[in-house]
Order: C-alpha cells, then sequence, then structure tokens
C-alpha cells in the first residue's frame, strides 16, 4: 500500500509512539502484557481508515490520534474477549492472552483496554467520537448474540446473515471512519457519510473473509473453519437457498452431525462451489466494494482519497 503510506506514514509512526502510551500501566503483569499486545499487533488497518477519513474531511489533528487510539483499544479489547468465548488459544499465531495468563485474567485485560478507551475520550471532552464508538461496541455484541442463537438453528437467511455482519464486524470500521471524518471536520453530516462508507467495507471486508474459508487464495489456514463452527457464512446460505432438497438435507446433516469430520466438511465445500455460492460471494463483495467507492467519490481527488481507494481495494485483494 505505496500510496497509504506515501499519504500517513509519518501519522502511523507517531501513533504507534502514543497508542503505546495509552495503555501503559503502573500494575506490573497489565504493563507486562500490554507490552506482549503492542509487540503483536496486525496490520492495523482500522488507524488507517480513521486518518484517511480524517484526513479528506479535514485534517488529521490530535482528535484524530485519540480517535484512532479510541478504536484501537476497543478492537483489542474485543479480540481478547472473543479469545475467550471462543476458547481460542491462538492469535495470529501467537499464543492469546488467555492461553498464557488464562480466562479470568484475559477477561480483565479486555475490561482494562475497554476502560482506556472510554477515559481518553471523556478526558478530553471527545463526547461525540465516543458516543460514535460506544454505538459500535453495541452493535459488535448484538450481532455476536444473534450469530450464535442462528447458529443453534441453522435458519439464517441472507437477510439475516447480512444484519450480523453489519454488526459484528462492519460497526467498528464504520465507526472508524466515523470518528476519523468527525475528528477532522466537526461535521456531523460529514461523520455520517463516512460511516456509511466504512459499514460497505466493512461488509466486503467480512464476505472476503468467508471466502476465504473456502479455499478462495492460499493462505496458508485449513478451510473448512467457519463451518466446524457452525457459522451461516454467505457461500452456503447461498447454496441453501438454491441446492434441491436433497443436496440441502445433506449439507445441513453434516454441519450439524459431521461438522469436525474433515471429509465431510470438505464435501461440503465442494457442493458450495459447484453450486455457485463462491461466484454469488465474489458478486455481493463486489458491489458493496463499488458502493463503498461510489460515496468516496463524492468528495475531490486528493493524494488522501488516492490512498483510502488503495485501501478499500486492498480489503478486497488482500491474501490474508
Amino acid at each position: 500500500m505505496d500510496q497509504v503510506k506515501k499519504v500517513i506514514g509519518t501519522e502511523l509512526a507517531l501513533f504507534e509512539k502514543k497508542f503505546s502510551e495509552s495503555v501503559k500501566s503502573s500494575n506490573q503483569l497489565l504493563d507486562r502484557i500490554m507490552r506482549f499486545i503492542i509487540k503483536r499487533k496486525g496490520k492495523q488497518m482500522r488507524p488507517m481508515f480513521v486518518f484517511l477519513s480524517a484526513k479528506i474531511a479535514g485534517e488529521i489533528n490530535d482528535a484524530s490520534y485519540r480517535a484512532a487510539s479510541l478504536i484501537e483499544l476497543l478492537h483489542t479489547a474485543t479480540l481478547v474477549h472473543d479469545d475467550v468465548v471462543d476458547n481460542s488459544m491462538k492469535r495470529r499465531d501467537f499464543f492469546s492472552i488467555n492461553a498464557l495468563w488464562k480466562n479470568k485474567i484475559a477477561v480483565l485485560v479486555g475490561d482494562y483496554l475497554l476502560s482506556k478507551g472510554l477515559l481518553l475520550s471523556i478526558d478530553n471532552g471527545e463526547i461525540s467520537i465516543l458516543k460514535i464508538t460506544s454505538r459500535a461496541v453495541k452493535e459488535m455484541s448484538e450481532g455476536e448474540l444473534l450469530q450464535m442463537e442462528k447458529a443453534r438453528r441453522l435458519d439464517i437467511d441472507e437477510s439475516v446473515y447480512f444484519e450480523i455482519i453489519r454488526a459484528k464486524t462492519a460497526s467498528l470500521l464504520s465507526s472508524a471512519c466515523a470518528a476519523g471524518a468527525y475528528s477532522g471536520s466537526s461535521d456531523e453530516a460529514v461523520s455520517e457519510h463516512f460511516r456509511k462508507f466504512g459499514e460497505k467495507v466493512g461488509i466486503a471486508f467480512q464476505i472476503k473473509d468467508d471466502l476465504f474459508d473456502y479455499g478462495q487464495d492460499n493462505i496458508g489456514k485449513p478451510t473448512g473453519i467457519d463451518i466446524k463452527e457452525k457459522k451461516m457464512t454467505l457461500p452456503l446460505i447461498y447454496t441453501l437457498q438454491n441446492a434441491d432438497a436433497a443436496t440441502k438435507r445433506k449439507i445441513i446433516y453434516i454441519v450439524k452431525n459431521n461438522s469436525t469430520d474433515r471429509a465431510k466438511v470438505n464435501e461440503v465445500i465442494s457442493l458450495v462451489q459447484q453450486s455457485g455460492g463462491i461466484a454469488y460471494a465474489k458478486q455481493k463483495m463486489m458491489q458493496y466494494k463499488d458502493e463503498a467507492l461510489a460515496l468516496l467519490l463524492q468528495y475531490p481527488e486528493t493524494p488522501a482519497r488516492l490512498a483510502m481507494e488503495e485501501l478499500v481495494n486492498y480489503v478486497i485483494d488482500r491474501k490474508y
């Protein structure tokens, strides 16, 4: 992402320092865990969306750095809590917090990260940005619970699927864009425009993740994880909605009763590929990407807007 680095590379480097400062603690155990988290952070896409939204909407300022830190604190907290809920021992090929320090400490670490984010906004009087991000946390919880409820019955249709991923995945990315735009412009209408943009990018992002589970691109990870966890993703939903009765019964039986059988899971993957479920999911992903870019292109062409276009394309073209 050369254009992104060219436009906000300096800001991202400074953000790294500010974020490290924001999570420091006088508690030795907490501080050690915070250093562990910082060393193993991901690509930091959400701070990129914050800074580019701020720059397109107005300017990057101190509030933009705090908005990026708040988004990253909330995102990290949800990942820590998710690993506890999912009993996951790995995160980005490293041991998770709960694997190293057990569930009780991991839950408290997530709570600590959430509280640091709340205080960062409150201490600086940035209630509007706090409201934007707090709504995302609420929606993420609702989306996760809705998915868990529906997974037990395997009755998710396409409308429910999009409701789940809008809340569970897209809400935080849309908040990153909305908070960034508000920090740079102090304009609620501009912030709302970028929220809609970020929501569409976030939905495309999740569909891309769905496709990885069906062997789209060699990412060095096993396929069929979503099937094993009984997650109803778009390729599978499309297949069930369009398959004949016998094929539908077969898929549902495997997902309910044989989801840990590698051969059976591969059979479901093959049926989804043959049914056109992969092609359909790709088409929907590109639709949301195009809708996002249409919103973005309402702003004049600047280096920041071109960098944002590059970032959106990266979301779709990424290999992992």
